[in-house]
């Protein structure tokens, strides 16, 4: 009987000590896995605050604002120095971002709300080497399809328009808690839509 019995706590034990270390770990890995995803998420508000800074700086491209000859000289180089600036934080040594992964960078007009105003909005996606040249150096992202929010008719008058940089960009996890939660049932997903962005105003001239 008194084995029996010790038996029996022995195994109640066992079960009991397995089910502690599985929630244990899981904490653990999750703590560690939003340490990941933060690190990540702080350098693509610091990315897109650069890209939103450069992009307010340099306005339309300076002179007359308008799309007509003589008027905003340097346009065409504006969105190319604002993806310059966001390329340089995501790329930079320690920066823990995988160029890859950006699905997109938009340059959009704002509206009151920080979101982008109608189709007034640039898109340029990930290629490398494959964009323009700034510095000697072909940038790693290319736009996408046709300006819809053109540099030569941004506002820095009186009333300056507001400029926004968002950036889509895929976490893949890494630690196993994906697997682990996958095990007991959970849904097992192992990778994380992050996205962040960033509006100013334009400087007044």
């Amino acid at each position: 009987m008194r084995r029996r019995r010790e038996r029996r706590e022995g195994g109640q034990s066992l079960v009991e000590f397995a089910m502690i270390v599985t929630v244990a770990m899981l904490m653990l890995l999750g703590m560690v896995e939003f340490g990941f995803i933060f690190d990540h998420h702080l350098s693509l508000e610091y990315a897109t605050r650069e890209g939103a800074r450069v992009g307010a700086a340099l306005a339309n491209g300076g002179g007359q604002v308008g799309c007509g000859t003589g008027q905003s000289p340097n346009a065409a180089t504006v969105d190319q120095q604002v993806i310059a600036a966001v390329q340089r934080v995501v790329a930079s040594p320690g920066s823990p971002i995988v160029e890859s992964r950006i699905s997109q960078i938009r340059i959009f007009k704002s509206d009151s709300s920080g979101d982008p105003s109608g189709s007034s909005y640039n898109t340029w996606i990930y290629q490398a080497a494959g964009g323009p040249v700034v510095d000697g150096r072909a940038l790693d992202f290319k736009q996408s399809g046709s300006s819809g929010y053109a540099a030569c008719s941004r506002d820095n008058g009186a009333t300056p328009d507001s400029i926004g940089v968002s950036i889509a960009y895929t976490y893949q996890m890494v630690t196993p808690i994906a697997a682990v939660m996958g095990f007991f049932g959970g849904a097992g997903a192992t990778s994380i839509p992050i996205a962040d962005k960033t509006v100013m105003a334009l400087n007044p001239s």
